[in-house]
This record gives C-alpha cells, structure tokens and sequence, in this order.
C-alpha cells in the first residue's frame, strides 16, 4: 500500500515539473488601438447620459450617484 501511495506521488511530481517547463505565455498582450480606446469612451458617455437621463425624468431626486 505504501508503495502505491508513493508512486502515485513521484507521478503526480512529474506530471507538475513538466507543466510547469511547459508553461508559456499563450499571446502576446498588445495594446489597445485608438479606435477601441474612443469606443470604450464613447460607451462610457452613452452610460453616464442614460444615467443623467434617468435622474432628470425623477424630479424628486436631485443628486446623481
């Protein structure tokens, strides 16, 4: 049983190490271009006018939160 329980062990080590050697990064991060970067913009102020807009149609509430 001791036996089992240690080759069961030295397989799971080795079956660790190599993943671990193996490991690359799968890409290469690139940076966002300024078409994605006026998008994101542009949906971030469609976000905070609808957010205006919503406030503006509760005439109860006067602070924007």
């Amino acid at each position: 049983m001791a036996i089992q329980l240690e080759n069961i062990v030295e397989s799971i080590k080795s079956k660790v190490r190599a993943l671990k050697k193996s490991r690359k990064k799968p890409y290469v991060k690139m940076d966002k271009s300024s078409s994605v970067k006026v998008e994101i913009r542009s949906r971030q102020a469609r976000k905070l006018i609808e957010k205006t807009m919503r406030v503006a149609d509760q005439p109860g509430k006067r602070a924007i939160s």
